[in-house]
């Protein structure tokens, strides 16, 4: 029994996240419960597979699967359209009906691929998340969120599909280079920002037992985010309101991660993004310096750069123009409002916004 479960409740739409250790193993019984059929697509990246994949074959062949496998190489720079055509092809040809289910065996980038291909192929497959990083687990693998970059930005072309089942099996995380992990905790930081004072001070106290990858304090971290956003997702599916306020350090970031070529990692430029947020509330006395502090040190006990002196400042804040959440050529940006709740604002100066990327330059 996963130590952990977190129910998703949507108008039209319900699954279960499942946190905890050797979900893996069993991984076939609950891809079974949720989409019964004869085969099964997996998509994954060549570092994931010699890990995770055999084990995930294993158990969806005792649960009756013929499973069909295909592999993209790691990193940004595959999150493309032109990734997915040979994806396409060795899925479309396996005799696929619209039972089939699409599996996610990997970190963000591989979720959000696998999501696009399922809600791609024959107009909507189910869709099944096992992240295999410390982000995907509490971000990318809930809500629905899926897509791919396009040389103009992030994300940008894409889809919101639900998963049936999301299974984080926290005993992958221990097979994660150290950066990886430390870069899952931006987003953890983010959430408790936007909605849980208590909770980032529990992350100030509990941050160290983490990276020694405490079995029981991964599972709490992972299940503690999911329940946040499960509840900002549950308010608003298709992100009309509220459930921006997930974007808390990405406007930021995701310019931070296209200007430099994505030399640093998802979570690595969402926590620049942060403190670039917090210096911005601060500006506009909507933080105390208190909080401020406190974010920014959290950040670096996370292992996380706190500062980047290769930024190029005009190309930041130009690509920052290029986010989802730009409105009529407007600069929408995700504020932290104290600790535990955010705002969106679009009347921040540009030369105050300019500044504040400069800042990150140390």
């Amino acid at each position: 029994m996963p130590a952990h479960q977190v129910n998703v409740s949507l108008q039209n739409h319900a699954y279960t996240v499942h946190v905890g250790p050797g979900l893996l193993v069993t991984a076939g019984e609950f891809v079974r419960s949720v989409a019964p059929a004869k085969k099964a697509l997996v998509l994954t990246d060549s570092g994931v597979a010699k890990v995770a994949l055999p084990t995930l074959q294993s158990s969806l062949t005792a649960a009756g699967y013929q499973t069909i496998v295909a592999t993209i190489t790691p990193g940004e720079n595959s999150k493309t359209l032109e990734s997915l055509l040979p994806v396409f092809d060795t899925f479309l040809t396996a005799g696929i009906d619209r039972r089939t289910p699409v599996i996610a065996l990997g970190g963000g980038i591989v979720g959000d691929m696998a999501g696009y291909t399922a809600a791609s192929l024959l107009r909507g497959l189910p869709f099944i998340q096992i992240p295999t990083t410390l982000l995907a687990m509490v971000d990318a693998s809930v809500g629905g969120k899926t897509g791919v970059n396009h040389r103009v930005g992030k994300n940008l072309i894409g889809a919101f599909h639900q998963p049936h089942v999301v299974l984080a099996d926290v005993d992958i995380l221990k097979t994660l280079p150290p950066r990886e992990l430390r870069a899952g905790l931006a987003e953890c930081i983010k959430h408790d920002i936007i909605r849980d004072a208590t909770g980032f001070a529990e992350l100030e106290n509990s941050i160290d037992g983490v990276l020694r990858l405490d079995a029981a304090r991964l599972a709490h971290l992972v299940a503690h985010n999911v329940q946040i956003k499960t509840k900002v997702v549950m308010a608003d599916p298709f992100e009309h309101g509220e459930r921006a306020h997930l974007n808390l350090g990405h406007t930021f970031g995701h310019a931070i991660e296209t200007t430099t070529d994505y030399k640093y990692l998802h979570g690595e430029a969402v926590g620049l993004g942060l403190i670039a947020a917090a210096r911005l509330a601060e500006s506009l006395k909507l933080l105390d310096a208190s909080s401020r502090q406190r974010i920014v040190a959290l950040i670096g006990r996370a292992g996380l750069p706190t500062s980047a002196p290769d930024l190029d400042v005009d190309r930041v804040v130009n690509s920052m123009f290029h986010d989802k959440k730009v409105r009529d050529g407007t600069l929408r940006l995700v504020l932290p409002v104290g600790l535990g709740n955010a705002t969106i604002r679009d009347d921040v100066p540009l030369p105050l916004v300019r500044e504040i990327v400069g800042s990150l330059r140390g």
